[in-house]
Parts: structure tokens; sequence; C-alpha cells
């Protein structure tokens, strides 16, 4: 619909003016696109990747970091088309405990024409979450969106026909706040747009200002964690880069903030590759001891690994928990643990959690299980039967005389995953997992079967009752799911 003003008249578009031309790339559009074009080129046999989910892109000068942030760009397929592409960045100037997305502009404007802005979503972020919000002042003066825009105007035209592609409308967005709990309500907002359709670009460059020799050591280790896409491992290498008195070291990563929003919405289906690092040293060597380092990476999404157990594969679980408690009762070790029947299958080497049942004319006897993802399947069965018949503490140890009477019951554990909203909860197909310093509980998926609750009472029960947080004390927890096969 084209909105008029009181006179019938098409307000003027609200164009964001190129703040940093001349500064920090080239002011000439020819010059500019000149300059772009030849960076895309040194890369343009580099591999590419399918579904790029994200790129990780410096935001210096483009003499210093624009071979970096050629990398990044061109690691997307010649023919990749994108809906919108999400810009998020740090703010250099501004304070805003919270994020700034820039929802009033029509359009951000550079030497090479004007790239035209999602306003409609950026409206939608903000009236979702309160931890986003429109300050004019966050976006005003800030470098680290403007410079990415030639790069995407050049990339996206920049290969002939039939790949000549328009400029995806952007969604402008400046984090700058260092409470994780906004940082995790940033990504849950996020998410839903985090699919096939959409790039998201987060701009940070990595080491202020140390030597040369320091920067090359103190952005191994953090790249090594961006890689790892463990949220937690990259914050422990930022505080530790922080604690490690390195001389000059102002930051480890400027984009900081952006980074844990991103690793945030990533689950077990990314993978994050490494591009190309070099910091300010490598181009200009006139002050070796105080550089700045830039990396890229892109962020690849997979598919969904799905997992599942033929009839023998649960008849060899089911054979394999009976023995390990008779074993028990004959007074001999778990026989299992290096039987070639189950050490080569792969799937009962997969690791997995699993939950052993007992139950005696109807009723239970025992019931212990493990989640962690540390030991093989076939393994932790014949465990958690044997802790089941004989540790449970709700019961007395199994009898020889009982084991006739026991049907087993074994609940696979699919591999858990972290979850930012009970959006992503599904009753009565997931279970769930809270976790929040060292309390933590569970309920499995079937426990939805014998209880008339909606999922906000699943979860508030499991918070309250199973990890001892209270019943809203899994608003601030970590939160995971996963599905049980049962037999």
């Amino acid at each position: 619909m084209m909105m008029m003003n009181c006179e019938g008249q098409t307000p003027a578009p609200v164009v964001r003016p190129a703040t940093q031309a001349g500064r920090f790339y080239d002011g000439d559009p020819q010059q500019l696109s000149h300059e772009v074009d030849s960076f895309l080129t040194l890369h343009a046999k580099d591999a590419q990747y399918d579904h790029v989910a994200a790129l990780i892109v410096p935001h210096a000068g483009y003499y210093f970091s624009g071979n970096v942030a050629a990398a990044a760009y061109t690691s997307i397929p010649k023919d990749k088309q994108y809906k919108r592409v999400f810009l998020l960045g740090p703010s250099h100037h501004e304070w805003l405990d919270g994020a700034s997305v820039n929802s009033e502009a029509d359009y951000y404007e550079t030497p090479l024409g004007q790239v035209k802005v999602d306003r409609e979503t950026a409206q939608a972020l903000i009236a979702t979450d309160s931890s986003f919000s429109y300050r004019p002042e966050a976006h005003d003066r800030e470098h680290c969106l403007e410079v990415q825009l030639p790069f995407l105007q050049r990339f996206f035209t920049f290969r002939s026909s039939p790949f000549t592609k328009e400029v995806p409308p952007i969604v402008p967005i400046i984090i700058s706040t260092n409470d994780f709990n906004k940082l995790k309500r940033l990504a849950e907002t996020l998410k839903p747009y985090f699919t096939d359709e959409n790039l998201f670009v987060v701009s940070s460059d990595f080491s202020h200002y140390p030597s040369y020799e320091d920067a090359c050591k103190v952005d191994a280790k953090t790249g090594k964690a961006v890689e790892s896409g463990d949220v937690e491992a990259f914050i422990a290498a930022i505080e530790s880069n922080a604690r490690s008195d390195i001389r000059n070291l102002a930051t480890s990563a400027c984009g900081g903030f952006p980074i844990i929003t991103l690793m945030l919405m990533m689950d077990k289906r990314y993978k994050v590759k490494h591009l190309l690092y070099q910091n300010s040293g490598d181009i200009d060597d006139h002050d070796p001891g105080r550089v700045v380092g830039y990396h890229a990476f892109a962020i690849l999404r997979g598919e969904e690994k799905t997992f599942s157990l033929t009839d023998e594969e649960k008849g060899m679980l089911k054979k394999i928990a009976y023995d390990s408690i008779k074993d028990s009762l004959d007074g001999k070790g778990v026989a299992v643990a290096n039987s070639p029947l189950y050490t080569l299958n792969s799937t009962l080497n997969q690791k997995c959690g699993a939950f052993v049942s007992l139950h005696k004319q109807g009723r239970l006897r025992g019931c212990i299980g493990h989640f962690g993802e540390d030991i093989p399947l076939y393994e932790i069965v014949a465990e958690m039967a044997r802790a089941a018949a004989f540790e449970d503490p709700r019961f007395s140890p199994l009898s020889r005389e009982e084991l006739d009477d026991i049907d087993i019951e074994i609940s696979v554990l699919t591999p858990m995953r972290r979850i930012q909203s009970l959006d992503e909860f599904e009753l009565h197909r997931h279970g769930i997992y809270i976790r929040k310093g060292h309390r933590s509980g569970t309920f499995l998926p079937q426990v939805a079967d014998e209880v008339n609750w909606t999922k906000e009472e699943f979860v508030g029960h499991c918070s309250q009752d199973k990890a001892g947080l209270g019943w809203d004390g899994w608003r601030d927890a970590e939160l995971y799911v996963y599905e049980a096969i049962v037999f």
C-alpha cells in the first residue's frame, strides 16, 4: 500500500547517507567498483559452499580487510538467491544495552547506489521483543554495516548473465549489550528468520592493537572457538584472552556480541568453515607492534540428521539389558563390552543417552538413565540396566527370583538439541531437559501421555519438580529437546 501525507503526496523516501565513503572505502563509484571487483576476482576460484546460512566478515578499511571480506562473500554459490540480508554489527559509538534495528530508513546509500531496507521486518522485530528498538544515534555514524554494502552490491551484480542479481533488501541491526539473557532474547527473536531464504552477515574485526606475533596467537585461539560452533567456548576464549595480559590487546573481537547472537541461533546442523585470516601487519608492516586481526567464516547449514533403530537392533539392546542384569546376579562383569556383535554395529556404537525401565506385573521396579553423548549406546544400555536393577534408591535391589517376571523397557534418546524458545518444543514428541548451573532435570516425551498438561505446565513441572529451579526457573535456564525411541 502506498502511503500519502495529508495533502495526498507521497513522502520522500528516508535515505541513510554514505557517511564512510572516502574514509573506509573509495568515494568515487568507478574506483570503488574496481577496488571491490579486484578483491572478488582474487577469490573467484575459491571453493563455494551450498547452504551458506551466515558469514562473519571484517569491517576495517578496504585496504586492510578487503581481501578477507571478499573471501567470505565469494563462498556463496554463484546462483544463490536470498530474500533478505540481516546485517548484524557492534556499536562503536553508543552503548545500547540491547539492539537497534533501523526501521526508519527506506534505503542505505553508497557511491554505488541505494540498497533497500526491509522496514516491515525491522518493525516486526521491534514489535516482538523489547530488546529491539530503533536508536538513530546507533546508526548515524556507525561504519560496521555500511562497509558491507559495496561488497553486497558488487557481489550480487558482479557476475555476468545468467547470474546477475539484485541486492536483496537489508535488515540493519546494531547489537550492544553484555547481558547474556538479552542476547538470548535477540537470538530467539531472530531465529525464525534464520532459514535458507535469508543470509546473515555478522560484521566483526578480531584482535585490536597487539603486536603482530600476539595477534596471530590471540586470533588463532578465538578463531578456533568460533569454528567449534560452541558459544560457551567462544565466550571462554574471549575471557581468557582478556586475562592474558597481552600488551595493547583492547579486544579479541569487537563484534563479539553479534557473534554470540549468531551462535545462539545455531544447533548441531551447522558447521563453521574458516575461510581466511590476515591481520593488518600482513598488508602493511609499517607498525608491526600494533595490528588488527581479520577472520572470514562461512556458517553452513546441513540437514538435520535423524536417528532410528531397526527391529534387529532393538532386539540386540533388549538382550544386552537382560544379560547385564543376569551377569550381575551371577557375579560377572559386563560381558558385552568387547563383543564384536555390538562393537561392529555403527548404530549401536553411536553415542547417545538412554533410559532403562524395569516393570514387574505392570508396576515400576526401577528406572535409571543417562543423558550424556559420551558413551556408545550398547554400553550405556548395559550400564543403565544394571543400575535400574540394583541402584535405584526407590527400590530394593532386584533378586534372582524376580528376574523372569521383569519386563524391560528401553528409551533410546536421540541427540539433544538446544532450543531458544518453547515454540520449538512439541508436546508428546519431545522430551525436555533443563539445566542451570549444577541443577538439571528432565521429563521423557512419554510423560506427556500420562498427564493432561499444556507444554508450559510440562516445562514448569519439570523445572520445579525435577530440576529444583522453581516454576519459572526454566525461563533463564538452558533448554534442550530430544526424542525417545521406546521399545
